[in-house]
């Protein structure tokens, strides 16, 4: 019988047992994937926000500890913007408001002033038209995005209640970025009205001129520290990978993957330790007939790592199924966007071989020491 052969035997000799074994294992693995993969799309979410507005320095106060709840005045994105090798600037003003009546609460909302250059980036889907020769005073104004606006069955020309005032939906939008599809935005000096921050914006992003290469771009941004030394300008990849909520985003999948990996480990341990047991005459005789002690341990270890493969392709299979189900539900669409790509699906491969050898280990060094008369005395 051929080596691999006599590996898929012993695997299938107890069926039940390995199938308990490979469910667990699988759901290790697609619980490392999934997460692993809910945490980079939120990462890659977040990034579009500022590649979807070709955006290179993010400037925010210095010594915040939640950049994204950050204070700068609006009067310095007029400094930035005069600074050399800056092509424009605009400040930005972030908060969480909710549409009562659609009970639709914590909605991202962002402040742009109705001027700004950030506005055409957008891809307006419908937009309102304005009441010509209208001697009123315009009403509170307020766009949706489209996964928003989809969700809360609103259309353009319609009124939203936001502290029990009506608020008349002008637009509805559309950007490459998924978390700008499920917000709103408002004038800017409405929303530093509602949120009492009259002045402020939470952070400004600026745009370089085409002929800035990236050492230059270093240079502006100690430019802009110079401006006032409150700022705290960064570039794009800088401000996304040192955000605070990216990080404790990517340890939480990290911590619960670990979780779920041990509980594997545990299972794969107990099944190989299980076969081992049962099997002392059968590698007694193995031992007797001139197998050295380092074929019975690939043996061992081989039954391991044929199970963790199975689970691996088993657990990513079963990881994207679930985060694309669970991204399609209302509650959380426009905001999951899981991103499993063949780097996530390699992760969960190389955790799964992983603990597939950490399983191994015991029952094969307790493999290699049984002795051929081990065979003549269970025999």
């Amino acid at each position: 019988m051929r080596f691999s052969a006599l590996i898929l035997k012993n695997l299938t000799r107890r069926p039940l047992r390995a199938a308990l074994t490979l469910i667990a294992l699988t759901m290790a693995v697609a619980s490392v994937v999934a997460l692993r993969g809910i945490a980079k799309g939120f990462t890659e979410s977040f990034a579009a926000i500022y590649e979807s507005h070709s955006i290179d320095i993010v400037v925010s106060r210095q010594g915040t500890a939640d950049r994204l709840s950050s204070s700068v005045s609006e009067e310095a994105v007029g400094q930035i913007e005069r600074l050399d090798g800056v092509a424009r600037a605009a400040g930005v003003l972030l908060d969480t408001l909710s549409l009562e009546d659609q009970q639709i609460f914590g909605v991202p909302t962002m402040g742009i002033a109705a001027d700004s250059w950030l506005r055409e980036d957008f891809r307006w889907r419908e937009r309102r038209s304005a009441v010509a020769g209208s001697a009123e005073t315009p009403p509170k104004q307020l766009s949706l995005g489209i996964h928003l606006a989809d969700r809360a069955g609103i259309s353009v020309g319609q009124n939203v209640m936001i502290f029990e005032e009506p608020y008349v939906v002008d637009g509805i939008f559309e950007s490459s970025s998924v978390w700008e599809n499920g917000s709103m935005i408002m004038p800017l000096e409405q929303l530093q009205a509602i949120s009492d921050r009259s002045g402020q914006v939470t952070y400004i992003n600026v745009v370089l001129d085409r002929a800035v290469g990236s050492k230059d771009a270093r240079s502006i941004v100690d430019q802009i520290h110079a401006v006032d030394s409150r700022l705290h300008a960064m570039t794009t990849d800088e401000f996304v990978g040192t955000d605070t909520r990216m990080q404790l985003a990517s340890s939480m999948a990290w911590m619960t993957s670990i979780i779920a990996l041990a509980i594997g480990a545990i299972g794969t341990l107990n099944t190989m330790m299980t076969s081992v047991l049962e099997r002392t005459r059968e590698i007694g005789v193995l031992r007797a007939v001139g197998w050295p002690r380092r074929r019975v341990i690939r043996m061992i270890v081989s039954e391991s790592i044929m199970l963790a493969l199975l689970a691996s392709f088993f657990g990513g299979g079963l990881a994207i199924l679930a985060t694309d189900a669970m991204s399609r539900h209302p509650a959380v669409r426009g905001v999951l966007v899981p991103a499993i790509d063949a780097a996530t699906l390699l992760e969960g491969t190389v955790l799964s071989v992983f603990i597939g050898l950490l399983g191994a280990l015991l029952p094969a060094k307790r493999a290699a020491s049984v002795m051929p008369t081990e065979a003549l005395r269970n025999s």
